[in-house]
């Protein structure tokens, strides 16, 4: 007998002893009711979508079992056709409206619609607010989700959650760095859609029935899931441990007022702080005020009325001042709330109604010495928590009671 006879029954015994230990680990998990699945498939118009039916843990920053309705939003389910006494919001924004870090009754969205109708909000009528928000959404693919999804519900007011440290870079393909979404580019003085991601060959894989058939194993198969969920631990520590060895430079980093030098010391992100002088940032802020200026063109064109809402950003809340202050300094800005007055300033000359939230959480956060943004050791950064998104949407709902419409 040669040897490669003699292995063969070893080799498969080795691989059947793997399979019976993959068979009792995905039977362990799922007793366990472990669940970590991928909530999102591609979108030929948008990119990518919330995938109808996922449901699942999500644990990558705080913690709660997310549900995707029929229809692939993060709410409960909602009938298309709306009844006559009642008053419908749609909320479009990214991952702070689409909130996987809370559970469903904790969000923003569905404080700021309990909050509407006890105070009621209009006498008489039924208030829903419907959630379309969508993680790594832009205000490109906000807007294409409002054309292509919202106007199926007849809603009577549409408000837009600006997510001010991340929606301007997500607007320019030089700043996001990636071709797998839709963008809209000034031609001629004209804002037009550049859906070229759908030739793209990364979103072409995604797309093929490979790739499909792989997400459909990943998201049936907690041993999957596990590993993962293990990789993704992995990277996270290893971005921490790159993080923090690198904070003393940046903290000793010499103020510098050309943009790309701040982006690469401070992170993309926390260049929104400051006026933008290269071409790349100034086109991005024209772009998402431009796409902004489209949607309320977009909603007063369906009768509906247009409200636009700036949330906060961890450094903005903090609740210490001094801890403000030190991330000021340390970025070489004068004003937290830039981003925040740019888009009120753009709202007041086109006669677009606003609500500023961050300038209201941060008087909370620092009177109650409360951090809204971020989980566990992790607070002050990332996502709002239970407390902030509470905080946000009785703030909300009050400013739309108080006449932010003019009703």
């Amino acid at each position: 007998m040669t040897k490669a006879k003699q292995l063969l029954p070893k080799l498969a015994l080795i691989l059947f002893g793997l399979l019976i230990g993959v068979i009792i680990a995905e039977l362990g998990l799922r007793a366990t009711g472990y669940s970590y699945p991928g909530f999102y498939m591609p979108d030929a118009t948008r990119g990518h979508a919330l995938i109808p039916g996922m449901e699942g843990w999500y644990r990558k920053e705080g913690e709660a079992y997310v549900r995707i309705n029929s229809a692939g939003q993060r709410d409960r389910e909602r009938t298309k056709v709306k009844a006559a006494d009642t008053i419908r919001i749609a909320v479009i924004g990214d991952s702070y409206a689409e909130a996987f870090q809370v559970p469903v009754e904790q969000a923003f969205w569905a404080i700021m619609e309990e909050a509407l109708r006890a105070n009621s909000y209009i006498p008489g009528k039924r208030i829903e607010v419907l959630n379309f928000g969508v993680s790594g959404y832009g205000t490109a693919s906000e807007l294409l989700t409002l054309c292509e999804r919202v106007w199926d519900y007849a809603p009577d007011i549409v408000l837009l959650a600006v997510t001010t440290n991340n929606d301007v870079v997500d607007n320019s393909r030089e700043l996001k760095k990636t071709d797998e979404v839709p963008y809209f580019v000034y031609r001629e003085g004209k804002l037009v859609l550049d859906d070229s991601f759908r030739t793209s060959r990364a979103f072409l894989l995604r797309q093929s029935k490979l790739s499909r058939f792989g997400r459909w194993i990943k998201d049936h198969s907690r041993f999957l899931q596990a590993i993962n969920e293990a990789h993704y631990g992995f990277k996270k520590l290893l971005a921490s441990s790159n993080s923090r060895a690198n904070s003393s430079y940046a903290q000793q980093a010499t103020t510098k007022s050309d943009l790309s030098a701040k982006s690469e010391e401070l992170g993309t992100d926390n260049v929104v702080y400051v006026e933008p002088n290269n071409p790349v940032w100034i086109d991005a802020w024209r772009v998402t005020e431009g796409l902004m200026l489209a949607m309320r063109d977009e909603v007063n064109a369906r009768g509906a009325k247009f409200v636009i809402v700036t949330l906060s950003n961890g450094p903005q809340v903090l609740p210490d001042p001094k801890a403000r202050q030190a991330f000021m300094n340390r970025l070489g800005i004068d004003d937290l709330f830039y981003p925040d007055n740019r888009i009120r300033s753009l709202c007041v000359r086109e006669h677009i109604p606003v609500i500023t939230l961050a300038p209201e959480l941060q008087a909370y956060a620092e009177k109650s010495g409360s951090f809204l943004h971020g989980f566990g050791s992790d607070l002050g950064n990332g996502h709002w928590n239970a407390v902030g998104h509470r905080v946000a949407g009785e703030a909300i709902a009050q400013r739309l009671k108080d006449g932010v419409l003019g009703k």
